[in-house]
């Protein structure tokens, strides 16, 4: 019998790859899931042609409600242990790779849902009156994919903890307000929402945009946070290293003198 397709991957064109969470319906995510969305991530991270890989959720009303309730019901105390072991490593792997990441917000993110968004380097939300938040201590246990260290990092500890202690639920407006979303889009269609995300997206994918030093800004930024000031310091200057050698950086700088566009190639 042949396993579920409950992750789904495409090539949008132009260097951007669409990753869809796809289990209405309200895109729960169960070990099967997370598997795939793991295979997925390492799929557009080691395609040369994915600059910017985006991650949305199918249909109309939600990104995604988080882990499925009724599967974490059935299992034992060990596999629940191994289950959000997994769902931390594959949301690192999203967040370590090299290249920009985009969740775009098609609907409710609660949850493991709202878990999964923050390891996105940008959330672009569609407006409407979609609801987000970290409401785990309501089923007397806490975010455990992320969520208590990542909405920290975004809000700060005591935003952090009034958020998930209350079990809070909002709009995607004040999630802007909050710092947890970049921007909230007013679209007519899902369809124009996703358009729009897209072409977003290819604007940070070559000839527009040194999508090399892209991954590298987002390196430098995921890792610099969480290691002491110096060793940060250093490891941005490898990496500007890496950037020095690249042919994109010629062409920027070439450019810039020759006063014209750069054509970047992305290498």
């Amino acid at each position: 019998m042949s396993e579920k397709t409950l992750v789904r991957y495409a090539a949008a064109g132009d260097g951007v790859a669409i990753i869809s969470l796809d289990d209405p319906p309200a895109n729960t995510y169960t070990h099967e899931m997370m598997r795939q969305l793991d295979d997925a991530i390492l799929r557009a991270r080691f395609d040369d042609g994915v600059h910017v890989i985006v991650l949305t959720g199918a249909g109309e009303k939600f990104f995604s409600a988080g882990a499925n309730i009724g599967m974490l019901s059935k299992v034992t105390t060990g596999f629940k242990y191994c289950f959000c072991l997994h769902a931390n490593e594959t949301l690192n792997r999203l967040e370590h790779t090299p290249k920009l990441t985009i969740a775009a917000l098609n609907g409710h993110t609660v949850g493991g849902g709202l878990e999964i968004a923050m390891a996105a380097d940008l959330r672009i939300a569609r407006a409407g009156r979609s609801m987000c938040g970290l409401p785990e201590v309501n089923l007397g246990v806490l975010p455990g994919t992320g969520g208590t260290q990542r909405l920290t990092r975004l809000v700060g500890k005591a935003a952090a903890i009034e958020l998930m202690t209350t079990g809070s639920t909002f709009g995607f407006d004040r999630a802007l307000e909050l710092g947890i979303v970049n921007q909230v889009w007013e679209t007519d269609t899902l369809d124009d929402f996703m358009a729009k995300v897209v072409d977003y997206a290819r604007g940070f994918c070559p000839p527009n945009r040194a999508s090399k030093a892209v991954g590298l800004i987002k390196r430098s930024v995921q890792t610099g946070a969480e290691i002491p000031f110096e060793t940060a310091l250093a490891l941005e200057r490898e990496l500007q290293q890496q950037l020095f050698a690249s042919d994109d950086a010629t062409e920027g700088l070439n450019a810039y003198v020759e006063k014209r566009k750069p054509d970047f190639s992305g290498s």
